[in-house]
């Protein structure tokens, strides 16, 4: 039980969000999401509240489950998906404003398309790595970056639900931790 804080405990180690991909990506859709929406959103649009909580809530639902993860293996999946469902959300947000906006949508075929998939790629990406994309005065160049900042994301969160399915599957959950450390210690006791 090499995961442990407490070599006698069953709890495992938890938190560490600030180091997961899905979790720094949720940052610049977050702010990404904010200054968008003042610049192309009248003041009091409510669509300004829901794409920045879809936002908020992708970004803050990863720190919950990573918090969770120690005593709930099922309580880090589903905040995971949650996490993922919220920027499913606000994906749609940014479609529905090319498409209202008669603005195009840049799918496989767009010669922008490779540029921004190599992008993502950039080790430690973060804000400034996508300013001029998402600040660019062209709302179409601003919000095709950030729909393709929400699928490499959603992508990214669909792999860690994965992980952490097959780590559950494996390792099992925290009934059985309990047990295993209440039988260390019985054994020890004797």
């Amino acid at each position: 039980m090499d995961k442990q804080y407490n070599a006698n405990g069953f709890i495992p180690k938890h938190g560490g969000y600030e180091r997961l991909i899905t979790y720094r990506k949720s940052e610049i859709i977050y702010d990404g999401t904010q200054y968008f929406c003042k610049k192309y959103f009248q003041r009091y649009d409510r669509t300004i509240d829901q794409m920045v909580q879809a936002a908020r809530s992708g970004k803050q639902n990863i720190v919950e489950a990573s918090m969770a993860s120690g005593t709930s293996k099922e309580t880090e999946i589903k905040l995971t998906n949650v996490a993922r469902a919220s920027l499913e959300e606000l994906l749609i947000d940014y479609k529905d404003f090319l498409r209202t906006n008669k603005l195009i949508f840049w799918d496989k075929t767009h010669p922008y398309y490779s540029h921004l998939t190599q992008k993502h790629k950039t080790p430690d990406a973060n804000y400034e790595t996508y300013r001029k994309g998402i600040e660019n005065p062209d709302p179409e160049v601003s919000a095709n970056v950030m729909i393709s900042l929400i699928n490499v994301t959603s992508y990214l969160l669909a792999q860690q639900i994965k992980t952490l399915e097959r780590e559950f599957l494996e390792e099992g959950g925290l009934r059985e931790r309990m047990t295993q450390a209440r039988i260390e210690v019985r054994k020890k006791q004797n």
